[in-house]
């Protein structure tokens, strides 16, 4: 791939990862939207979006609560869906390499937040006793600096990935031995285990959660069959 093909990817990845934990948290960063819209930018939204649905089964499980370590989806959605898109869904195993290499970006990333943390911890420590004596200055330097670098991550964790990741695709699937049939049954139904998997963890702890469930589905189908 060539740069002018690659930086609208990766500056695509840099606001996903910006908005899964940064700013603005606006859900940007959901694998369905960054993976349908990292498709759309290689020519097919909609290889992008079966990419996307795919990977949010699996983000169900993520818990990103605290100071858990999870897989970072927005990267790894926008790379799934442009990798994807590159290879050509109709090629057999091109589903399942390229959820495989959303799942690879997506814990390479999680694993580059941590580093983050830490980067922006240090930084914290050796302007403390400026933010303890109130320096506005101080604290915004700090926001900055800590949103900048997250942006960064985000741009050159999905470069890379991206530009890795597309021929090594391409000469997997070109020596891919089974059906697609079977393949992308198999990875859809392993995304739709672990997904079963954490909503049955939901519904068994003993809150209302099952319940709301219930409910938003009931009004979901009722909506549905008033259109």
């Amino acid at each position: 791939m060539s740069v002018l093909e690659l930086l609208p990817i990766a500056l695509l990845g840099a606001v996903c990862g910006l908005d899964f934990v940064s700013f603005p948290q606006a859900m940007i960063s959901r694998p369905i939207v960054g993976a349908t819209a990292g498709g759309a930018i290689m020519g097919s939204a909609p290889q992008g979006l079966l990419v996307g649905v795919v990977l949010e089964l699996l983000a169900l499980d993520t818990r990103p609560f605290g100071a858990s370590r999870y897989p970072e989806w927005g990267t790894a959605g926008v790379t799934g869906g442009a990798v994807f898109a590159a290879v050509g869904a109709t090629r057999p195993g091109s589903l399942a390499v390229a959820v495989f290499v959303s799942l690879v970006t997506a814990m390479l990333s999680g694993s580059s937040m941590i580093a983050l943390r830490k980067l922006i911890g240090a930084r914290a420590s050796a302007v403390r006793e400026l933010i303890d004596a109130g320096s506005e200055r101080a604290v915004v330097g700090l926001q900055v600096f800590g949103l900048t670098a997250d942006l960064a991550r985000g741009f050159l964790l999905t470069l890379l990935a991206v530009a890795l990741a597309v021929p090594l695709a391409r000469g997997t699937v070109a020596i891919w031995g089974l059906p697609a049939t079977f393949s992308n049954a198999a990875v859809i139904g392993l995304a739709g285990a672990v997904a079963g998997g954490s909503l049955w963890k939901f519904f068994t702890t003993g809150t209302r959660t099952g319940w709301l469930f219930l409910a938003g589905l009931v009004i979901g189908l009722g909506v549905v069959a008033v259109q």
